[in-house]
């Protein structure tokens, strides 16, 4: 386990992170949101999850409206520190449409197979 070093992290024009949010029993992919410097500082500090809102351009802390809170358990950066991976445990809906993971709707897509 390393301590946060915010040299390791490469944020983008807008200062900002893609936080993907993973349960942490089951590993379903509940969520994406975004997190700046004091964003993930706050969410290490107090073991939920905090997001920067790239439209209301305000902090909000997951939960904290809907009741449908967010325990972080394990937090991860990827190899090259511009995206944050959080494992949690999820108290309710973790989508704002009450569904479980807000990756519910799923496309179609043609699989060509190569042959080798």
């Amino acid at each position: 386990m390393e301590k946060l070093n915010l040299q390791n992290f490469k944020f983008n024009e807008m200062q900002l992170l893609p936080a993907v949010v993973q349960d942490y029993e089951t590993g379903e992919v509940l969520m994406l949101a975004y997190m700046d410097e004091e964003a993930l500082k706050r969410t290490l500090s107090t073991g939920r999850t905090w997001f920067f809102s790239r439209s209301r351009k305000e902090y909000w802390c997951k939960g904290e409206t809907s009741g449908n809170k967010q325990f972080v358990k394990e937090v991860y950066y990827d190899c090259d520190g511009d995206a944050i991976l959080i494992k949690v445990k999820q108290i309710g809906p973790a989508c704002h449409t009450g569904e479980r993971s807000c990756f519910y709707r799923r496309l179609e897509a043609n699989v060509i197979e190569e042959s080798l």
